[in-house]
């Protein structure tokens, strides 16, 4: 963490994407945090008009607070490779395969590693299934179809949205995520939603879900999980902090969503309330992720 010492560090947020006032949320937040650390930091807000190159320049190393399409797909991360500047986060890669649930699912398959079934045709796997658009996060565009009347307007949501659309077997069950920061498991987060859907706004907005560190369940389900995620972690080549989420079905085996590979910072973030069941306080959070900081490719 020293290597950055001297240096001044840029806090990219905002960004072009459906999650842009997420990432403006984590950006301030890890900035008042690094600056609370002694750290030269400023804040670089991506905006519709911005020359980002320009906005790029004076920084030494980048904490890429982005999130979603641009930020967290490897174009970013392909820009700053070429101005050879450090940042944060995994690489073009990584984040390529991680954000584009099609790929991601296929080396999930390819590797063993347990995620619901899946297709990309507007047909359903039974009912509950859910629909999704393939290159979104925060759950942007997706749709628990109950029944054959939803099937229609949650495929044209879906078909809204950035990637191609995909249709998954839907996992009763609990949900939970796993987090990971350098090659390690951090710990896990049970998450228990007031409503029926753990969505963008029982994420950000409703205030009302339930958070579980440690989880109510224990090891023997616990253990499965982290493993997994660790292993969907290194099939995608993810680098750096990342959090992967899973769906538990009722006989408690774990299945491998996605793996997000820019997980919020934010007051209701799940990366923070794991860190901190480990003894790791925001700021120090945030300081580890900068020390992982470096060219990727």
């Amino acid at each position: 963490m020293t290597e950055f010492r001297n240096q001044r560090v840029g806090v990219l947020m905002g960004g072009l994407s459906s999650e842009r006032e997420v990432s403006m949320n984590t950006g301030r937040g890890v900035l008042r945090a690094l600056a609370s650390k002694g750290y030269d930091a400023v804040g670089l807000e991506w905006q519709e008009d911005s020359d980002l190159v320009a906005l790029l320049r004076g920084v030494g190393v980048v904490w890429n607070a982005l999130h979603g399409t641009w930020g967290e797909d490897g174009c970013v991360q392909g820009l700053l490779e070429c101005l050879k500047v450090p940042y944060t986060g995994s690489g073009v890669l990584a984040s390529a395969l991680a954000m584009d649930k099609v790929q991601s699912k296929r080396l999930f398959d390819h590797a063993g590693i347990p995620t619901p079934a899946w297709h990309l045709r507007a047909e359903p796997l039974g009912f509950p299934c859910v629909v999704k658009p393939s290159r979104e996060g925060s759950t942007v565009g997706v749709t628990i179809v109950k029944s054959p009347e939803e099937l229609a307007p949650a495929v044209e949501l879906a078909r809204g949205c950035h990637g191609e659309l995909m249709v998954e077997a839907y996992i009763a069950g609990r949900e939970a995520s796993v987090a990971v920061l350098d090659d390690e498991v951090l710990g896990t987060v049970e998450i228990r939603p007031r409503r029926a859907f753990y969505d963008y706004a029982a994420k950000y907005q409703s205030g009302d879900t339930e958070y579980l560190v440690p989880p109510s369940f224990g090891p023997e389900i616990d253990g499965p999980c982290q493993e997994m995620a660790l292993a969907a972690y290194r099939i995608v080549g993810c680098a750096g902090h990342a959090r992967v989420d899973v769906r538990i079905d009722e006989a408690g085996r774990p299945f491998v969503l996605e793996v997000n590979t820019l997980p919020g910072m934010t007051g209701t973030s799940l990366l923070p309330k794991i860190a901190a069941h480990r003894g790791m306080d925001y700021a120090t959070l945030c300081e580890r992720i900068l020390g992982s900081a470096g060219l990727r490719e």
